[in-house]
């Protein structure tokens, strides 16, 4: 049996790590922004995300990204604690 709650809090501190990485990515090197937006997002020719880097997008950012994460963690450690071999 997967221990869910320990794996709920170290994909939380993953995440947060890789998310706080790829933010400050976006806000160092302004050059890459369209080509996420184009090729990571899918949005061509928008001026979606722009700067918009500030603290609220980033705490926004982190909740969400950890909610998303939390719900496919639970659902995997789920899944694997019921169905047996």
């Amino acid at each position: 049996m997967i221990n869910v709650n320990r794996v709920l809090k170290v994909s939380a501190v993953w995440i947060s790590i890789v998310y706080a990485l790829c933010y400050a990515g976006v806000a160092m090197f302004i050059g890459i922004r369209p080509n996420f937006m184009m090729y990571a997002l899918h949005v061509r020719n928008s001026p979606l995300g722009e700067n918009v880097l500030t603290l609220t997008t980033f705490i926004t950012g982190l909740i969400i990204w950890n909610v998303v994460v939390f719900i496919a963690v639970w659902l995997f450690t789920t899944l694997y604690n019921v169905i047996k071999d």
